[in-house]
């Protein structure tokens, strides 16, 4: 019953928060980019989340627990609000866009869009799948291995490629070219995040050391 809860009540704050994002700065409802964004990401999300709480009810509740307010170091929580901010900024600005019809985006540039946003949260899912210990903040529980396998053999942080694929594909789905301005200061709080998270990680997780010695690549292979 709580975890039945805890989805409705996750799905209604999706709808209303992505609904007050976008179409009060719009100043209208007839977005219809804005309806199938929000349709995508909530499916995307939720019967993903349904799936964890039915299979993988440990890892479930590791991602339960998120937000700036959750985490214990105060590098995190700040970085924490940084990636809510640029997550507000390219809503915001991609609604203003339709407003004031800065872009002129094709109909299968939306598609492509949605597509990631929809391949972004396919990622994340595949990761929690591959690691349990995936949390939501930054946390080393007892006993936690270093998974190095699946997608951690390919890069350290697969986790936030996919966060940068759907930050890559929400403007596009909501038609804004210029809401893709925001990749500029998300990537720059990603790596902030993964700058910190490696700190705690090499001094609290047994084997990281050596992880890092065999997996080079943090974010993107080849380049960093």
């Amino acid at each position: 019953m709580k975890t039945a809860l805890q989805m409705i009540g996750y799905t209604v704050f999706s709808v209303v928060f992505f609904a007050v994002l976008l179409f009060w700065p719009a100043g209208t409802f007839d977005y219809w980019q804005g309806w199938v964004f929000i349709a995508v990401f909530v499916i995307g999300t939720t019967v993903p989340t349904i799936y964890l709480a039915v299979k993988y009810p440990d890892a479930f509740r590791r991602r339960v627990r998120s937000g700036p307010f959750a985490e214990s170091r105060m590098a995190q929580k700040l970085i924490n609000i940084g990636i809510i901010a640029t997550t507000v900024a390219a809503g915001v600005v991609s609604a203003l866009d339709h407003r004031f019809g800065w872009s002129t985006v094709p109909t299968a540039v939306v598609v492509i869009g949605n597509v990631l946003v929809l391949a972004g949260l396919a990622v994340a899912e595949v990761v929690i799948i591959q690691n349990n210990y995936a949390a939501a903040t930054i946390t080393v529980e007892a006993e936690q291995p270093v998974v190095s396998t699946g997608l951690y053999g390919l890069v350290r942080h697969p986790m936030y490629v996919g966060a940068l694929i759907v930050m890559v594909g929400m403007p596009l789905a909501l038609a804004s070219y210029w809401g893709l301005v925001a990749l500029i200061p998300g990537v720059l709080v990603f790596a902030a995040r993964i700058t910190d998270e490696e700190k705690a990680l090499r001094q609290e997780l047994d084997g990281y050391v050596e992880y890092t010695q065999k997996v080079h690549y943090r974010l993107v292979p080849g380049v960093w």
